[in-house]
This record gives structure tokens, C-alpha cells and sequence, in this order.
């Protein structure tokens, strides 16, 4: 089939998925809430800082005031030399900018001849320092580095006007990457533009500001990565470093090539460089040095790249791409293979187990060198959670930027090594168009769980031939995927014979729930009540919540009428949210923060009366050593056994036995409550995951 033909048959499919969303969306939120909703998405697809004014004229009069702070974290340094107007207007975005961040202002006035020592010393708060002589850039950044007592210095040119939350963001990339060294803003020029989304630094020693003249939220642009260096209009490291390291060199004075060269010491010491996008920062360039290379303190640009080359020779022939590379490959250092990661929805780790395995996946896969993209199956902008995914690392695509996934793949799919597409009906339309235009991919089929299992049982348990005969149709399409990928990943290992046994020679292995093992909290005596999580999009749970409200918990209430059930979920329908309202249910709908109800409550309940996969609400409750009483269909493939780890039953009356024994036998509840978290440690942690993704990494044929 030709190109034409597969992407029109792409689109019709993606047509045909947006009018069923459509059609969902008004069955449950009606006509003015699916409105509000495509506004919301449409507001949160466009991006880009609005074109930025120069210095307003009467900055000298307008009070500026900065906080003193007896003991900052951050230290910012801002060498001037003239051009007071631009340092004041500096200054008064730092006082407003409203970072949480506590941090001191050191300006080193590098021996201005304009009204700076004039106006500057009488700003309440600030540090002013002045040079005897000119000491040009190094030797001012220096001097004020000498002079912080911050843990960490930040450099900023004082033709900037930073953004509200810039500080923050910019020391958050030490918390998020422990390895970080150093850290750089996203620079954008006044007229809206990008200047430069990190430094790219080729084995010729040029330089290339990535993404210059661009659009600052491109997703190309909005992610974390780790880059050759980051230009030094602002940058931050630890000041123990920047100390250890001797500060920049005055090798290279009085500029130009001194971030470069720092960044590439940094790296040496064994530290990463990375660049933030979620620090932006207005830099007014030329202001201070010219933009015209053969002239002023811009000519030191081309002397002091013979230099930097001369030093680093060996390192940037060994490790820094040639010059003409793709600067799409160039522009993220340390990335053994580029892979492209699809599911239906972006992760939402707080409202559904799939979304906490997903973020994990995504998270192992970047440790292990990955360079990582992902766009969802409507390719939307899911705010907060988008912006959570770019903090990780994994550069996320979403409309207007992959308005058509044929052409973008077209572009793209030659760069990728690895394709990972979650659930069948993501992947069955994209797979013809990957095999053409990512041809050296391999391309794996995450079921996440088997859809037509889940369907099957649904349908046993309603009776509906309807339901079974679409069971079937799911069946053909999840083999057949199986058959024609070139590896299959379940999360269960009830699940891997079934695929086996039904496409013999496939490729199938266990990618399960990834969970790490927390503190087992309060005792039994120190806990109350009974609770029950899930995501209601999901029937399973909706049909879990209505047995245990009308079959298990009245026979429970019946022999312990003060006992109370917590229903948690999001997207519940009206009837379960509806439970509730009856005596002893108390239903909480969406929590994003779990920890206090698990913490408190005794025991985890997992009443499912179908379903397929691996249930994350089972492991999140073990790996926090809450026990757990279940169905088998809940605890399928979790290598768990009745009384040793759980406790296990699957009629109404069985199931609340079960529960009031675990109620009241400390002993037991002790034991389960080890023997999950050990469950947990063996079978659903990340060096288990950690191992088949390796093995799969090494059999990618190399770049």
C-alpha cells in the first residue's frame, strides 16, 4: 500500500476515534462541559512567552527593593558594565519574579562610567560590589562568586529580565537529576523568539545555540535534556563546585568560550549539564558585548575557540558530534538510542495504575541513555501532566506541532530505534505507517493488559453473546499485532503462555507494574476501616464497586455495624458515586494524594469480578505493607499465595469472612503485611523491569 493510502486510512481511523471521544464526552459531561473541555485543551496547546518591551524609562525613579536574606540558597551574580537602565530593569524583575527560593543579588561593577555607582549602592537589599578596575566578564563573575554565600551561584547577565519561577525551576534540576553540575535557562529574545533551547558544541569546537530564532514551546525545545554546555547568561552549579573547580578560567579572558569551557569541565568532574526550559529568561543580546564578531569583546569569540579546541582536542573528537551532524541527534548528549513511546492518554500516575507503569517505563528508559518521545492517541496537551513528562526528559509531542501523525512520521521515523505502542487499538492503525517510515525500529506491542481476556470475562459473567462475539473481534486484532511485532510485552505471567500457545514463535515477555517498596507505617491496632481504589473509567472497577457495596460490605456491617468503607476513584458514574450515600460507605472520588488513606486504613480491598493484567491497586497497597483481600481474578499472575501474602476469596460471603478474620488477627495482618512488601521486592520492582529492557536495548543494532 502506498504512502496516500496508509495515511488517509490513518486519519479516517483517528476521525472515527475523535467523534467516539465526542460522543463519550457529551454522554458525560453534556454540551457546555465537552465545550469548556475542547477550549481547555485548545488553550493548552498553545505556548511561547509574549514579545517582551525594553527597559521603561523610569526605572531610576520607580522603588525597587530586594529582600535581604540572612542565609540564601542561592547566590545570583550579575557582572555590569554600563548600561544601567538594562541592570535596573534586571533588578526589578528578580524582585518581582515571586520564586520561593530564598537567594541574595550580587552586582560586580566591572568599573562603569555611566551613573551605576551612583544609583546602584542605595538599592535596599542588594549586594553592590565594584571592581578598582575592568576585569571584563570573568574576572567580574569571579569576584561576585568569591563574595556569595549561597549553596548554589547562579550567573545572569544584566541584559536579562527573568521570568516568574525561574530560579526555582532552574535549582529544581538538581533535586529531579541528582547528577546535575550545572543547569541552564531557556533564553528567549525580546521579540518572543527562541535564542537558545542548551548549547550544542561540535568536535571542531564551533558552537550552535540550539533552536535559535524558534518557537521557545516547540516541544522539541520543552523537555530536560542533557547538552554540550548552556551559554552563560544564566546558568547555576553548586558554589562547592564552581570553588573546586577553580571558577571560570581566566584562560579565556575577558570572554566568550569561558561557559563552554566550564560546562566541559563540569562534565569531567563527573557531573551532567542540563538545560531547563522551565526556567525562562529574556536576554537582550549584544547589549553588553555587540553582536558584530570582529569588533570589541567580540572578537575574543573566534581567538578563544582556537583555545577551547586546543585544550579539548582529544575530548570532542572522542565524544562531540562532527560538525553538520543532524542537530536534532546533536542536541542531547549521552543518548545510547532514540525511542518513540505511544498509549492512548498521557500518564496521569494519580488517577490510574496503567499511568504509574507508563511514568516507570518512561523513567527506566531514560536511565538507561534513552533519548525518549511520546505523544498520546489525540495528541493533546494535558497540562501539568505533559509538563511532568518534559521535566523527566522525555520530549512529549501534541497538536498544533504533530497536527498529522502520517507527515510527522514521515520526518521523523528514520531517527528512532524503538518503537513501544501501548494497547492494540493504538498501535493496529500506526503499525503499516511505522514499518514504512521507521524502518530500522523495532517495534514492541505493550498490551498493558490482554483487552480481549478482560472483554471475555465481562462477557461470561453477563451472559451477553453480543459482548462475546466483540470479545472475539478484539482477540483477532491483539494476535495479530502479536504476530506481526517484533516483540510482545504482558504484565502478567498467567498472560505470556495464553499469547504463546495461541501465535507459537512470538516473541513474549513480562513487563509488569514497576512499584517501589515504601515504610509499612502504623501497626494494625493503630489503623480503621476498609478501602477501595480504582479508576471507574476502567468497567471492572465500577462493577467491583457495586458487588462490594451491595453483596460484601452489608454482610460485613451486619456482624460490625461501625466498620466504614472508603470508595476512591476518579471518573465515577453517578451510581457509584451514589454508594456513598448509603450507611458506612463514605465515597471520596478523585485523591491525588493516596498516602493518607493508605497509611490509615487496615485493609485493601480488591473485589474484582473480571478483568486481565495485573492490578496496580493490589500492588500499590502492597508495596506500602497494607494487606490486601482479593478475588483470584484480581490477584492473577502476581505470584502471590492465599494466607502467606493475601487472602483470597470469590464469593460474597467468603470474601467478608475474610475480612473481618484479617480485621482482627494482628498476627495475620502482620504477616500479610511483610509478605507483600517481599512480593513486591521479587516480582514488581524496577531491576526486575530494568533486566528485560537492557536485553532489549542490546540487541538494537548500533547508531
Amino acid at each position: 500500500m502506498g504512502n496516500q493510502w496508509l495515511a488517509l486510512a490513518y486519519r479516517l481511523r483517528h476521525l472515527r476515534v475523535v467523534a467516539g471521544r465526542v460522543q463519550a464526552s457529551l454522554r458525560s459531561r453534556g454540551l457546555a462541559g465537552t465545550w469548556q473541555r475542547i477550549r481547555e485543551r485548545r488553550q493548552a496547546r498553545r505556548g511561547g512567552p509574549p514579545a517582551f518591551a525594553p527597559p521603561a524609562a523610569d526605572l531610576r525613579t520607580r522603588p525597587l527593593k530586594l529582600d535581604a536574606v540572612a542565609t540564601p540558597r542561592a547566590s545570583i551574580v550579575i557582572p555590569a558594565y554600563g548600561q544601567l537602565d538594562y541592570t535596573l530593569a534586571c533588578l526589578h524583575a528578580l524582585a518581582a519574579c515571586g520564586d520561593r527560593t530564598p537567594f541574595e543579588v550580587i552586582v560586580v561593577d566591572d568599573a562603569s562610567t555611566d551613573a551605576t555607582p551612583e544609583v546602584l549602592p542605595g538599592v535596599p537589599g542588594l549586594r553592590y560590589l565594584r571592581n578598582a578596575g575592568n576585569l571584563g566578564f570573568i574576572g567580574a563573575c569571579n569576584a561576585g562568586a568569591a563574595a556569595a554565600r549561597g549553596e548554589f551561584l547562579v550567573f545572569l547577565n544584566n541584559d536579562t529580565t527573568v521570568q516568574p519561577g525561574w530560579l526555582d525551576a532552574l535549582l529544581d534540576t538538581f533535586e529531579t537529576h541528582p547528577d546535575t553540575g550545572l543547569a541552564g535557562s531557556q533564553l528567549v529574545y525580546p521579540d518572543g523568539r527562541l535564542q537558545e533551547a542548551g548549547g550544542i558544541v561540535f568536535a571542531d569546537g564551533s558552537g550552535w545555540n540550539y533552536g535559535r530564532f524558534g518557537d521557545p514551546a516547540h516541544p522539541r525545545h520543552g523537555f530536560v535534556r542533557e547538552v554540550d554546555y548552556c551559554s552563560g547568561a544564566s546558568i547555576a552549579l553548586p558554589r562547592s563546585l564552581f570553588e573546586a573547580l577553580g571558577g571560570f578560567d581566566p584562560h579565556y579572558a575577558p570572554a566568550y568560550y569561558e561557559d563552554t569551557d566550564l560546562a566541559m569541565r563540569v562534565r569531567a568532574a563527573g557531573h551532567r549539564v542540563r538545560y531547563q526550559p522551565a526556567s525562562v529568561v529574556v536576554h537582550h543580546e549584544g547589549v553588553s558585548s555587540g553582536t558584530d564578531p570582529t569588533q570589541g569583546v567580540k572578537q575574543h569569540q573566534a581567538t578563544n575557540q582556537v583555545k577551547f579546541l586546543a585544550r579539548w582536542r582529544e575530548v570532542l573528537a572522542a565524544t562531540h558530534a562532527p560538525p553538520g551532524t543532524d542537530p536534532v541527534l546533536a542536541s542531547e548528549r549521552g543518548r545510547r538510542h532514540r525511542v518513540l513511546v505511544l498509549d492512548a492518554c498521557t500518564p496521569h500516575p494519580d488517577r490510574d495504575s496503567g499511568s504509574v507503569r507508563m511514568l516507570a517505563l518512561l523513567r527506566l528508559l531514560r536511565e538507561a541513555g534513552c533519548a525518549v518521545s511520546f505523544f498520546n492517541e489525540d495528541r493533546s496537551h494535558d497540562g501539568d501532566y505533559t509538563r511532568a513528562l518534559q521535566q523527566l526528559g522525555v520530549e512529549a509531542w501534541w497538536t498544533p506541532y504533530l497536527a498529522d501523525v502520517p507527515r510527522w512520521l514521515k520526518a521523523e521515523g528514520h531517527r528512532f530505534d524503538l518503537v513501544i505502542a501501548s494497547r492494540h487499538y493504538v498501535l493496529s492503525p500506526l503499525l503499516p505507517l511505522l514499518r514504512r517510515h521507521a524502518p530500522r525500529a523495532r517495534i514492541v506491542f505493550d498490551t498493558v493488559d490482554l483487552h480481549y481476556l478482560r472483554e471475555a470475562r465481562e462477557a461470561g459473567l453477563a451472559g451477553d453473546p453480543a459482548r462475546q462475539a466483540a470479545a472475539e473481534r478484539t482477540r483477532g486484532a491483539e494476535l495479530a499485532l502479536v504476530a506481526a511485532c517484533d516483540a510482545t510485552w504482558v504484565v502478567s505471567a498467567a498472560e505470556k503462555p495464553l499469547l504463546e500457545a495461541a501465535v507459537p514463535g512470538a516473541r513474549v515477555e513480562v513487563v509488569s507494574n514497576i512499584h517501589d517498596v515504601g515504610e509499612r507505617g502504623a501497626p494494625h491496632g493503630q489503623r480503621h476501616g476498609l478501602l477501595f481504589v480504582g479508576s471507574y473509567r476502567h468497567p471492572p472497577n465500577v462493577d467491583a464497586a457495586h458487588w462490594l457495596a451491595d453483596e460484601i460490605f452489608p454482610r460485613i456491617r451486619a456482624r460490625r455495624p461501625g466498620l466504614e468503607l472508603h470508595l476512591v476513584g476518579a471518573d465515577a458514574p453517578a451510581d457509584v458515586a451514589a454508594l456513598g450515600e448509603r450507611d458506612g460507605i463514605r465515597f471520596h472520588g478523585h485523591v491525588p494524594d493516596l498516602g493518607p488513606l493508605l497509611a490509615s486504613s487496615r485493609i485493601s480491598l480488591a473485589p474484582l469480578r473480571y478483568g486481565a493484567g495485573v492490578k496496580g491497586k493490589v500492588n500499590q497497597a502492597l508495596a506500602l505493607g497494607l494487606p490486601v483481600v482479593a478475588t483470584h481474578c484480581a490477584v492473577e499472575g502476581m505470584f502471590l499465595t492465599d494466607g502467606v501474602d493475601v487472602l483470597v476469596a470469590d464469593e460474597a460471603e467468603g470474601f467478608a469472612d475474610a475480612v473481618l478474620r484479617l480485621y482482627d488477627d494482628a498476627t495475620l495482618w502482620d504477616a500479610l503485611s511483610r509478605g507483600g512488601q517481599e512480593n513486591t521486592r521479587r516480582h514488581f520492582s524496577r531491576d526486575a523491569v530494568r533486566r528485560t529492557l537492557d536485553a532489549l536495548l542490546a540487541s538494537l543494532p548500533p547508531r
